[in-house]
């Protein structure tokens, strides 16, 4: 069931909440495996890691729930905003890196090429996946009322997405669906999205939501 939680640093805590869980994978399997978001709830990644510790984050297999289809030196870019914000580091690797997307890819490869690494390298699944969540509700490069949305391959091309850049490449609903799903929202203009994950109304029905007073 999905739950919200009113905090004064939804990014502390939920990065605290997103290393239980991935701890507890680790744990259980030997490595855990995560996908990441864009966006402003990346934030959370960094407080994560640091509660994690070094073993945990050594033996993590890492992806993105969604990425869109530019250059990594590009603004727009999900990959390199990580890089660029130092809570990814090429000194510090992570057992398994996937990008779903390298510049200059045509979408159709990018697409051949995750759903073998992402079948092979994460047996076809993630532990756990860190989102953000849209005013519209959408979470990854998920939007309400997209055909996505009942599309049932791991990995989606979509061309049309309601929000720029269009080309983007996403894992699909039943991959967050299977998974422990921790979100961060901020600002007014979220207030409609939260509300609908409290209700138990929004895309992930068990999300566990992070946010502070500014979206009431």
């Amino acid at each position: 069931m999905a739950s919200v939680e009113i905090v004064a640093d939804p990014i502390e805590a939920c990065g605290r909440a997103l290393a239980e869980a991935l701890i507890a994978a680790d744990k259980k399997r030997g490595h855990a495996r995560l996908a990441i978001p864009g966006g402003s709830a990346l934030a959370a990644l960094g407080p994560a890691r640091i509660a994690m510790g070094p073993e945990v984050w050594s033996r993590l297999d890492l992806t993105w729930g969604d990425e869109r289809c530019v250059p990594f030196d590009s603004a727009e870019s999900a990959r390199g905003a990580a890089y660029r914000a130092g809570l990814l580091d090429s000194a510090f690797p992570v057992r398994f890196e996937l990008p779903l997307y390298e510049g200059g890819e045509q979408p159709g490869d990018a697409v051949a090429r995750v759903v073998k690494a992402f079948g092979e390298s994460f047996e076809g699944a993630i532990d756990v996946a860190l989102v953000g969540l849209g005013p519209d509700g959408h979470v990854a490069s998920l939007f309400p009322g997209h055909t996505a949305l009942v599309r049932s391959e791991p990995v989606l091309y979509i061309s049309d997405s309601p929000k720029p850049p269009p080309e983007r490449i996403t894992l699909s609903l039943p991959i967050f669906l299977a998974a422990q799903v921790f979100g961060v929202a901020r600002g007014s203009d979220k207030k409609t999205a939260v509300d609908d994950v409290a209700r138990g109304a929004g895309l992930l029905h068990h999300l566990r939501l992070f946010t502070d007073g500014s979206t009431r």
